[in-house]
Formats: structure tokens, sequence, C-alpha cells
């Protein structure tokens, strides 16, 4: 077997820690060559048929016409990841594609708070298949959107490896396989027992992440047996833990050359800049009234206000023991809000089992099982301010606020109008999920009746049981116990009492409870737990068979056929509040179910067209194709071809076309009608979204106003809205649906990449190889969704603004102005990724060890999309959480039983983001005006951004090994931003930054 054709081929185009004996897919690999003899001696011996991720033919020799990463246990282990999750969400892995991970606790995400999924390319994890032991990892996760393999289903102790092919397969592997396939491979050679421990404690004290396992394998006779159980639990890391949450400020700059946070209310480094309302914060310990006078808590004068806090003694005009407050000067700030996670805490209890067993007959056949069962618990807690409505009339009310209109009615006032509204710190509520994940296999293979040919039958199942809790105020609660009438004794009972026997009325208002402190008779009341169930079955059976067809000059050429079916049914019940829409403030949603199947017959050939010929050492060809036909979108065929040429060892060329086909998800089929609440902050016109005298004396001119703001308030102008004093007192409400209802079809994509690999021969161990790849992704009729604030900010900041069209045919004002957003899963016409990956590997004999030096760059050059057909190509590439470049490299140092590594990852610095938020999408036009106003007042580009660590492994005769690291050793904190994007702190949202910090990480391995 020629070792280096390996090396060129398949490993160079990996992350930095690939290696070159692990381009193996689902067989046993040799060990790994430490030097030149070692390598000759392997190249030799080695004659194991295999199979490579991304093809299902098997071949005697390791080479591939497709780069793929390799990640292996051992290099898991030296990079310090707690887990397979982490490794996989690397940039090593993902090379800058953002993640859905632990950072987005209060975020609604696919698959529920604690999900981790994987997406390739930027293009969404919907579109990568996650694969063990070449098998599909169906979905998992809580509430109606699960649409992706949750990567907490998997084990971290017994994987040998990981490959990930970045490119399109669904012609090999069907839908799904779009921008690319990971599969996890376990080890199938271990015996006896080894145990595992891992921890990793960060310097700030909070988030410990902590792993035991222990793996076993045992043979007897014609059975074999491997399994693995494991528990991890990684603690809560806060907003209060890590410096940058906790001091978020809006961060205005002056000008261009000026620091950010330096046009901020107060001076650069005033305390009051942090938490404000424009970041972090939020009005509590108010009382909100119709405008009336009083004396200004910052100002000390007369004037007209509409929201005060209690002053007991103090205040005066028409509001005495009250002072006026605006934006800036109000209270937004509770220390309990920083409590909320950071990263959100989990649980995972995992076990794994395979075996096998070897039988005489039906060509010496093996029968085959697999069972993987995963519990994940994971929880977040949320920070909840809570908004009392009295009643205009209320005798909760003192009679001086009794008789205004502060509001119009809410769901929560029973039909009638508000006269005052107490805005309270309520404090944190918890939410929680469970989630079982439990795949089940069972296979026979064998030699097939014609010579050289193998059979292989396979059926499965998979279910996935999830239970979510969250802590929730309900509408009819509210509305009841704020409805009260006045008994003779002077307090107070719920006007529906005789039908709600256990109905609390409301606290009347007072200081004490503007500032929170609320019987605890009526916080039970109004907060309930809500409780909603998911279930996911997914169940595959599949026949294939493969082997020699005739030979070429080059070889054999190996045919594979075989058919596939799979079903998969979704069925996620919310609690009956959530159904009926009495959340107040949160998402709610109706039933999600759905059941959806596919039959697909497919066929690969493989044709070795010459080999050691000059200018021929390799010549070969591999084709694919698969006809697919789902019950609910009908068929399609896709196909594939690659191709590579070895001209002569060490140096080839590479390259591959395919085409795939994806029906959408039962998520984005079914997702039952979804009902959620955006803060009433998010309307673009609300006059707290421009300029405010930080006095409080109210907004500013339109002559203050950036040329940004000027057009959104000429937008606002447009439906009849006056920026300069227009309030939003009510939450914003959105809905997405599924698309199986708005007409949503499948989506259709190409993928097309060429390359070359260089491995020059240099001297006796000494290697070094190169290889670069282009790839080009376009996918068409693509499905998306589309969020609710997302739709706000493209209607309103549109420079070719109409009401009716565009982003704004989504959006809906009734007679109050109060909002409705109507998203969900559309057809995006076209999502296109063009870009360049280089890799390189040196390795040499060096001082009686082994030196080995890693790099992987990759340059994306387009990374674009539009969302209806009349809009142009808009490419995001190099903006704020989409580098353009990203890299990663290692050294590490081996001698005797020591090994050494130093690892970095870097992320490009953005530019351009200006640019393309301020570019109309049906023209192209730029608004270079609000272009300059936003690069001179706003920070909304970040430099390059650098992660470095570092280990030390110990191997003990093969029986102990103990390894020692640190993980972000210089304790590189986020980047700054201005309030532009989606913020932590003043950190972008986005899975390639480190929120972490510097942490000590220490795994210990026991073999016996």
């Amino acid at each position: 077997m020629n070792i280096s054709r390996l090396l060129a081929a398949t490993a160079l185009a990996s992350a930095s820690f690939a290696v070159p004996q692990v381009a193996l897919a689902q067989t046993t690999p040799a060990p790994a060559p430490t030097t030149a003899q070692d390598e000759a001696e392997e190249e030799e011996s080695a004659t194991t048929e295999v199979t490579v991720t991304g093809s299902r033919i098997r071949r005697d020799t390791f080479s591939t016409v497709e780069p793929i990463t390799v990640v292996t246990k051992q290099e898991i282990t030296q990079s310090g990841f707690a887990s397979a999750t982490d490794a996989l969400q690397s940039a090593e892995v993902t090379a800058g594609a953002g993640q859905i991970n632990n950072f987005y606790g209060g975020f609604v995400t696919a698959g529920g708070t604690g999900a981790n999924t994987l997406g390739l390319r930027n293009l969404g994890p919907a579109r990568t298949l996650v694969l063990l032991n070449g098998r599909r990892i169906a979905p998992a996760g809580t509430r109606g959107n699960v649409l992706s393999a949750d990567l907490n289903v998997l084990p971290t102790s017994i994987i040998e490896r990981i490959e990930v092919l970045k490119a399109g397969a669904s012609s090999v592997y069907g839908s799904d396989a779009i921008a690319g396939v990971v599969n996890i491979i376990t080890d199938t050679t271990t015996r006896g027992l080894t145990l595992e421990a891992q921890v990793n404690v960060p310097e700030v004290g909070a988030g410990v992440d902590r792993r035991i396992s222990a793996t076993f394998g045992f043979e007897s006779g014609p059975l074999n047996v491997i399994g693995s159980v494991e528990y991890r639990q990684r603690d809560a890391m806060t907003l209060a833990d890590r410096d940058f949450t906790k001091c978020p400020i809006p961060g205005f700059r002056l000008d261009a050359d000026s620091p950010i946070g330096s046009d901020d209310p107060y001076p650069l480094g005033d305390p009051r800049n942090c938490f404000t309302i424009d970041n972090g914060g939020v009005t509590i310990n108010t009382l909100g009234v119709p405008t009336r006078t009083g004396i200004g808590r910052t100002s000390g004068t007369l004037g007209n206000f509409n929201r005060f806090v209690p002053a007991p003694g103090l205040g005066g005009g028409a509001t005495p023991g009250y002072l006026g407050v605006g934006l800036y000067d109000r209270d937004s700030f509770d220390p309990r809000s920083q409590e909320e996670e950071l990263i959100t805490p989990v649980k995972t209890y995992t076990g794994f089992l395979a075996a096998s067993y070897d039988i005489d007959g039906l060509g010496n056949a093996e029968i085959y099982g697999e069972l993987l069962a995963t519990r994940r618990q994971s929880s977040s807690k949320l920070y909840r301010q809570l908004s009392i409505d009295y009643l205009r009339g209320s005798p909760l009310l003192p009679t001086e606020f009794r008789n205004g209109t502060f509001l119009a009615a809410t769901n929560t006032t029973s039909g009638q109008p508000i006269a005052a509204r107490a805005f309270v710190a309520f404090g944190l509520t918890d939410s929680s999920q469970e989630v079982d994940y439990v795949r089940a296999g069972l296979g026979i293979r064998g030699d097939f009746f014609l010579s050289g040919w193998r059979y292989d039958v396979y059926a499965g199942k998979s279910f996935t049981d999830g239970t979510y809790e969250i802590e929730s105020f309900l509408i009819d609660r509210v509305a009841a116990s704020t409805n009260v009438v006045q008994n003779t004794d002077g307090s107070f009972s719920c006007a529906a009492a005789a039908t709600l026997a256990n109905c609390v009325a409301a606290p009347a208002l007072s200081a004490a409870v503007i500032g929170g402190n609320l019987p605890q008779a009526w916080r039970d009341y109004i907060l309930q737990n809500t409780i909603g169930t998911t279930k996911f079955r997914e169940a595959t059976f599949s026949a294939a068979i493969d082997g020699p067809v005739f030979a070429l000059p080059g070889g054999d050429v190996q045919l594979a056929v075989g058919v596939e079916y799979r079903e998969q049914e979704i069925d996620d019940t919310p609690d009956d509040n959530s159904i009926r829409g009495n959340l107040l403030g949160l998402t709610a949603g109706t039933p999600t179910r759905g059941k959806d199947n596919v039959k697909e017959a497919f066929a690969e050939v493989y044709l070795p067209i010459l080999s050691g010929r000059p200018f021929f050492e390799n010549l070969n060809l591999n084709a694919s194709a698969r006809y697919t036909d789902y019950a609910s979108y009908g068929s399609d065929v896709t196909y594939k071809v690659a191709g590579e040429w070895e001209f002569f060892k060490g140096f080839g060329i590479r390259g591959s076309y395919g085409t795939s086909y994806r029906a959408p998800a039962l998520a984005e089929q079914f997702l039952g009608a979804t009902s959620g609440f955006i803060s009433s902050a998010n309307d673009p016109c609300d006059a707290d979204n421009f300029p405010q005298d930080p006095d409080g004396a109210g907004p500013l001119p339109r002559p203050a106003y950036s040329v940004a703001q000027q057009t959104r308030a000429n937008n606002c102008g447009a439906v009849g809205i006056n920026v300069e004093t227009f309030q939003q007192n009510s939450g914003i409400t959105s809905f997405t649906r599924g698309g199986a209802e708005t007409g949503l079809s499948a989506e259709t994509s190409t993928n097309w990449s060429v390359g070359a690999v260089l491995q020059p021969r240099i001297a006796a161990g000494t290697t070094l190889a190169l290889a670069i790849d282009y790839f080009n992704i376009e996918v068409t009729n693509g499905v998306s969704a589309l969020g609710g604030t997302t739709i706000l900010n493209r209607c309103y900041g549109a420079t070719d603004f109409d009401p009716n069209a565009g982003f704004c045919r989504f959006v809906q004002r009734d007679a109050n102005q109060a909002l409705t957003v109507t998203s969900g899963f559309v057809n995006l016409a076209t999502d296109i990724v063009k870009g360049y990956e280089a890799s390189a590997r040196f390795a040499t004999d060096l001082f009686g060890g082994r030196l080995t030096i890693n790099a992987n760059v990759t340059k994306y050059t387009e990374q674009s999309d539009k969302t209806f057909p009349e809009e142009i190509l808009l490419d995001s590439n190099g903006t704020l959480n989409v580098p353009d470049w990203v890299g990663s490299g290692d050294v590490s140092f081996r001698s005797g039983p020591v090994t050494a590594r130093y690892g970095i990852t870097w992320f490009d610095g953005s530019s351009g983001t200006a640019v393309y938020n301020q570019t109309s999408r049906t023209t192209g036009v730029v608004n270079q005006a609000n272009v300059d106003a936003l690069n001179t007042f706003y920070q909304i580009e970040v430099p390059s951004y650098f992660l470095h660590n570092a280990s030390l492994q110990f191997n003990v005769n093969k029986k102990f090994e103990l390894t020692m690291g640190v993980r972000n050793l210089f304790d590189t904190e986020p980047p700054q931003v201005t309030v532009y994007y989606t913020t932590i702190g003043n950190a972008p949202l986005y899975s390639g930054y480190d929120y972490t910090g510097r942490q000590v990480f220490i795994n210990t391995t026991f073999k016996f």
C-alpha cells in the first residue's frame, strides 16, 4: 500500500491535527508511522480493503479523490477538548462556520436549549450529515424545531477518529449531505478495560467540565464485543463570572479615531454606562404613567415625564414622592440578571455497545449490531422583567394615578385601558431539558455468490424522547389578578374569584412593589412550570452489494449498488398553556406532528484507469448516482463524478462535481404555528431607538440623527409614526410556521471542487506534503428560516422602503401600532459559498525524537445569498461573524514517552460590515452616507482573533497516560463591538470566540 499517496490524496486537506494513516474509514487502521522505516514497513504490510468516507467502494489502497479532515482520539486529548462535541465545533473542523452551542441559553434555537449542532461551510446543520460508523445519527432535541443531529449524543471515550468530508455527497448518502459529511468512527480493537478521566478547569473557577469513562472489549471465538460508558458534567458559567460581560455598554464613538464608548451617555469609564437600555439593561423599579410634571432625577428641575422612580419625601409638581427619569437615568440593572448563564450547564450519560458474531454459513457471514444510548440533562436560567399593568379605575392604584390612560388594553388587562404600568424586577426563572436518545441497529454482511463480491444488509431504529420545562407567567392568571374589587376590610379580591377560587389579587401599587418586593403568594400564582414533550423516530433499512466487475490497466473496476428506505416521524406537544397562547412574553406553539419517508436506489463505480505508467502514476475516476423518492416532495436523481490524476509519485491533481436534492426536514415542513414575543425595544420606530437627551428631557431633534437613523425615521414616517414621540409599549408578536402550509419545496444544489497535492521525496525520516483545493457550492431554492428581528430591521432599514413588499410583506401594525411579524421556513433563491483550502504537513526526525508541523488555512472568496428571486446576491464574506480567512496549526515533538504540543487558531478580522448592511437587496445601491456614519460612530468591525493552546503528554509503558495543558493560553477575550448585531456583553454572539477564558485541563488514562 502506498502510504505517501495516502498522505497526498487525503490527509492533506485535513485540519491541523490530521495524521496520514487515518484516512481509513470503517476499518481498523494500522499504528501511526513514526519514522521513515516505520512508514516503509507500514506500506509493505497493509493490505486490508477499506472504504473511505464519501464512498461505498472497498479498495486496496488509501487513495481517495476528495479531501478529508481527520481528527484522532489522541488529538482530541492533546488539544484539551472536553468532548467530541467540542472538537467537532472547533475551528479546525468547521473552518469558521458559526455553530449552535452552549452560548445560546437565552435564545430560541433549533433543537431547543442545550442542543449542539454541526454545520459546515456556513450552510447550517440541516445540510450537514452526521454519521456514526457510516450510519446516520437521527435528529434529537426538544420543541418542534428538531432539525439535525445533536452532538451531545455522541460518545467520546470510544472514538478512534472522526472524518470530515467537506463536499457534497448526496448521491452516496442521500439527503442532508450537501455541505459535507461527518463520520465518527469507534475503536474496534480495544481489549481489556480502559479507564479515563478528564477535567477542564477555567481560570475564573466557574464552568468546570469533567468527564469519566470506562471502555472495554473482549473476543471469545466468533464473538467480538466492544463498549463504553461515560458521564460528563459541565457546570454553568454566569455573566458575572467573566469580565467582558460584567459591564456591557452602548459602545458609541465620537469619531472613527475615538475608543468604543467615547460617545456613550456618560463619560468613558463611568459605571453608569453599564447595563443601559441600549445594552444589557431593562427598565426596572420604574412607574409608567401618562405624561405629567415632576422633578427630574438628574436635572433636579421641573419637567414633563412619563417614567418615574419612587423617591419618598422628594419630587414635586404633579408627582410628589417620585422623580422623573429619561432613557439613561432610569434604573436598568438588577444584579440578579448577572446570574444568567454565559455557558449553560449540562450532564450527559452515554453508553455504547458494538458486537459481532462470525458464522460459517451465508457466505462466511458476520452478524453485527450497535446500541447507542444517551441521556442529556441541561438547563438555563432566564432573568425576567415583569410589567404589572394596572387597569384604569383600579382600586389597586392611588387616586392620583387611577383615572389616566397610559396605554391601550393588552391581553392581560381584561379589555380595559392601562392607567399605570409598574416595571418590576421579578428575578430569575428556570428552564430545563431532558433528552433520551437511543439508536439500535442490526445487520449481516458476508461474501456474495459472485467472486470477490460482498453483501451488507442493515436495519436500524432511532428514538428521541425529550421533555422541556420552563417557568412561565400565565396571561390569564395575570389578567385575573389585576382585575380586582376592594373588600370592606380594605383588602382586595379577584373580580373572577367566584369562578377562579385560587385567584390571588395583584398587590396594590406602592414603592415596595415597584421595587420588586412582591407577595410570594402572588408570585406563585402567576408563575407556573409548563411542560412539553418531544418525540422523534427514525427507521432505516439498507441493502447493498459491491465487488469487482472487470479489469482495467490500473486495476479492477469496482461497483457498489444498493437500496435504502428511511422513515421519520415527529410529535412535539407543548404545554397546554403554550398551545392556548397563554404564556406571557415567551414563545408559545401548537403541536408539531408529521411523518415522511423516502425510497432510494444508488450505484457507485470506481475506475482505476491507469497506474504505474510514465506521467500516469495513477489515474482514477469515481462516479455515483442516486434515485430519491420522497412521499412528501416527489423524486429526483442526483449524481457525482470525481477523479484524481497523479502524474508521478508525490504530485497530482483531483476534482469533483456533484448535485444534491434535499426535501425539507420534518420540522421545516410541519412546525406548529409558534408564537413568541420580541421585546418592544426592537420596534425600529420606537423613540428610544433614536438619540435621547441624557438628562431625561426627551428625544433629540432630527439633526442629531445619523444618516441610518434618518432613513429609518423616514420609513416610519411613511406609515404615520413620529419617531420623536412614539413609544412601543406592547411586545412584538412573532409567528413562525412550518412550510408545508406555505408551499415549501425541496432544495437542490451543486458542489464542485478542484485541487492539487504535492509530496516531494526529501530524505529518510523526513516528509513534506502540501495540498490546495478550490470549492464551489451553490444551493438553489434553499430552505431557511427568517427571524422576526431580522425581518423588522431589513424592512424599516431599507433604502427603497415599500411597506407592502420585500421584508415588509411579513410585518403588520394594528390600529394601536402593535406589531406582528410572521416568519417561517421559506425557499431562499440562492446560497453560494466559494473558497480555497490549503494544508501542509512536515515531519522529521530531530534530536532523537519526532517533530511534526501541521497547518490548515481556509480562504472564503464568496458567502452570498438572496432571499427572494427579485433580490441581488449580497456577499457577507469577511463581515462581522463571517470571517473570510480561518487558519489553524500545531507543532508537536515526541521524544520517547513524552509528547509536547503547541497549537494556534486564527480568525481574520472583519471589514465591509457597514457596506453589507447598507446595500439595497433589490437594487444593489449602497447608501454611502449611512456607511460612513456607521463606520464613524459605531464599532462594528473586529480585529484578527488568535487562540493558543499547549499540552504535555506522558505515556508510561502504554498502560498509563497523563496529558496536561492549557487552552486559551493567553486568556484572549472576544473582541468588543457597539450594540449593532446580537451581542453578549459587547462581544458578538459567535461560536468562534472563546467565552470561557484560560482553562487548565488534565486527562488520565489507565489500561488494564
